[in-house]
């Protein structure tokens, strides 16, 4: 079974990869251009270069870390659909920290804490309102996202507004409170190894610890996993307030090694495309690596298939979604090789 995993996951990578190619060179032949000159584009916008890679990676560190707090959630049985409102509170509370508190010798550290705990409570709300009162986590996460967008609306508005009230946006943090470039004087920040260790550690926490056994029991089937005595009510708590942690490290992590403050309409919808992240790597974390780097190069290559094509960029998103749809068809597909492939009873 785990080698038709394997199997299934290189087969939707590679079909992923033919069908934004596909959908870039149609769209070219539609608007008139050279689709030999815009799939090119596509790929060289994003890798064609040190200053393009760096671009490319930059939309990768977030996509990442929400990407991998999706797809925990989902193996946990917690359908999160807030991870774009967890960023927003990672972002808002890590911009708090930065900007509020006096500057001292290793700030971003608590940046970076703060962002993630405010994630984790977010996703907490959503938990609570299912445990306790049955509410279904697909609508509160997806209203909580709402909320999320109006507090940072608010805030910027408001009391972390900069102190020259010329435009919606906070004080850039201070210098002990951001996160390096890896090189001198390179686009890419040490976001980028944080980001690494901590997929690397929520797949080794899934896949081997008995905290992780007992999630994707109750992922699979969480009646079962009551029988067999684990506290699935406990653990499906943690792995909202896990998976908001990651999705709030995020947002911390692009306040404190990108943006430098906090704005308006942060993030660009990173929450939402790591559903699709998490779904174009059949909820494997290790797959999510490889999905965050597609998604990653199709947003950043769209721009200069733009430029050198002609071809609008919003385009890109309807490539995502036409990858999606074949993906998702052939998931479908896999579930009925499956079905046939089950000895008879």
């Amino acid at each position: 079974m785990k080698g038709h995993r394997i199997v299934w996951s290189v087969v939707a990578a590679l079909v992923a990869l033919l069908v934004a190619v596909g959908f870039a060179a149609l769209a070219a032949v539609l608007a008139g251009s050279d689709p030999t000159a815009t799939a090119f584009a596509l790929v060289s916008g994003s890798v064609g270069s040190s200053e393009s890679l760096g671009a490319m990676v930059l939309v990768l560190i977030p996509l990442l870390l929400t990407g991998v707090g999706v797809a925990f959630a989902f193996r946990s049985g917690v359908l999160n659909i807030g991870a774009e409102g967890q960023f927003l509170m990672g972002a808002l509370a890590a911009s708090a920290a930065g900007v509020l508190v006096p500057a001292f010798s290793g700030q971003v550290v608590l940046v970076l804490v703060a962002g993630a705990v405010a994630g984790g409570l977010w996703a907490t709300i959503a938990g609570l309102y299912r445990l306790v009162r049955g509410v279904n986590e697909v609508i509160t996460t997806i209203l909580l996202n709402f909320i999320a967008l109006y507090l940072v609306s608010w805030a910027v508005h408001g009391p972390l507004q900069e102190v020259a009230r010329s435009y919606p946006q906070s004080d850039p943090l201070p210098a002990s409170a951001r996160l390096g470039p890896l090189l001198e004087g390179g686009l890419v920040h040490a976001g980028l190894p944080i980001a690494l260790v901590v997929t690397l550690g929520v797949g080794v926490v899934l896949s081997r610890t008995a905290p992780g056994l007992r999630l994707r029991a109750a992922g699979q089937n969480a009646a079962a996993a009551r029988l067999a005595g684990f506290p699935v009510r406990r653990d499906l708590l943690g792995a909202f307030a896990v998976s908001g942690a990651l999705a709030g490290l995020a947002g911390a992590i692009e306040i404190a090694g990108l943006t430098g403050r906090l704005y308006e309409r942060i993030g660009s919808g990173y929450g939402f495309t790591a559903i699709a992240v998490a779904f174009l790597a059949g909820l494997e974390i290790p797959g999510v690596v490889f999905a965050a780097i597609f998604f990653a190069t199709l947003s950043t290559g769209a721009q200069a298939m733009e430029r050198v094509a002609g071809v609008p960029s919003v385009l890109a998103v309807a490539a995502q979604g036409a990858t999606l749809i074949v993906v998702a068809l052939l998931g479908g597909l896999r579930l009925l090789w499956a079905e046939t492939e089950e000895p008879s009873a």
